[in-house]
């Protein structure tokens, strides 16, 4: 015969306490009074009490698990982004479960249905580069599921966002750039669909204007973040009857193709082309030479994403939590790829 296993019942029972608060106290929930978590913690020990996520779930209508999506991971990007996330949700008590859309809308709308049918009380989202359509994640809306987006989100859903300042970081790179002496400057952007690439955009032409330089159509290029399309594009880009002196980089990967190319190309960098990148991976600090770029505080982003969410997640059910976004700002790390000579 099967010995009985302690269950939430029993120990609310043997203390006079309602199951969900006895769930409440086992789960970290910050509304139960501190002496009686310890009363249940210390009885639930005595009586070597299993946890039972789905009984908790059955009991609270919560999972206390949390859905990260993002849309890569190639790039250090996301996985430093997750790493942040995480941290900051096992404080809280949270677990995750994250899922990988590959760049691609239709991964990303299965992954959103099966983090819904698993009940996740919350989600944390970068989209794909191909999404134009939302409604997978108005969905989380609907059903009362607090959304955050990170990096890459949707302006049109009141929803916390996480973002850094591009366009300042943009502006900063490209006005480096100036001030060493480079006249034409070419930018390899990302898709125009994407908030971060047009800010990115903005600050670049807002740079070259302060300082009286003409806004070229030939050197700006937007692309789908391939680096097979990188390769084409920064070829095409030195074919030109009067190629560019400077390049500044949606991001870190496009920027060392870039590098990549030109040097095969028996090029010098910086001294024929420089180069900026934007996100400092940190192969960025080991190629030859090494690569400016525009720092993002990554772990942060994650850290601020999961604050962010457990705030709506915790908050009492009758107080009103304002949609905010928050911006983090941005710092360039100069090396020797717009400096010859320079080391970090």
């Amino acid at each position: 015969m099967r010995s009985h296993q302690t269950t939430i019942i029993d120990i609310a029972k043997q203390l006079n306490l309602s199951n969900a608060t006895v769930s409440r106290a086992l789960t970290g929930h910050p509304h139960v009074n501190a002496d009686t978590r310890r009363k249940v913690l210390e009885l639930a020990e005595q009586l070597n009490y299993q946890r039972n996520q789905v009984a908790i779930s059955l009991l609270t209508n919560q999972t206390h698990t949390i859905g990260i999506m993002v849309p890569e991971f190639i790039s250090y990007f996301f996985p430093k982004v997750i790493i942040g996330v995480q941290e900051a949700l096992a404080e809280a008590g949270y677990n995750v479960v994250i899922c990988h859309s590959n760049e691609s809308y239709e991964t990303e709308v299965t992954n959103a249905r099966a983090l819904l049918a698993s009940r996740v009380d919350g989600l944390i989202v970068s989209h794909t580069k191909e999404t134009r359509n939302f409604d997978h994640f108005r969905q989380f809306q609907r059903q009362g599921i607090p959304v955050v987006f990170f990096n890459r989100v949707c302006e049109d859903m009141d929803v916390p966002k996480v973002v850094v300042d591009d366009y300042a970081g943009a502006f900063e790179a490209v006005e480096h750039l100036i001030q060493t002496g480079r006249r034409r400057i070419a930018h390899l952007a990302g898709p125009n669909t994407l908030p971060n690439s047009r800010n990115r955009l903005n600050g670049y032409r807002d740079a070259l204007m302060k300082h009286g330089l003409p806004v070229e159509p030939d050197l700006i290029i937007s692309y789908d973040l391939t680096l097979e399309k990188a390769n084409i594009y920064v070829n095409h880009l030195l074919n030109l009857p009067q190629p560019p002196d400077a390049l500044f980089a949606i991001n870190d990967p496009t920027a060392i193709e870039a590098l990549t190319v030109i040097k095969g190309r028996g090029l010098r960098v910086p001294d024929d082309v420089a180069i900026v990148g934007f996100s400092n991976d940190p192969l960025s600090a080991f190629i030859e030479p090494g690569l400016t770029t525009v720092a993002q505080p990554v772990h942060e982003i994650g850290q601020q994403a999961a604050r962010l969410l457990v705030e709506q997640l915790t908050a009492e059910r009758e107080v009103d939590i304002a949609p905010k976004t928050v911006v983090l700002p941005t710092h360039l790390v100069i090396r020797g790829s717009t400096q010859k000579g320079f080391s970090s």
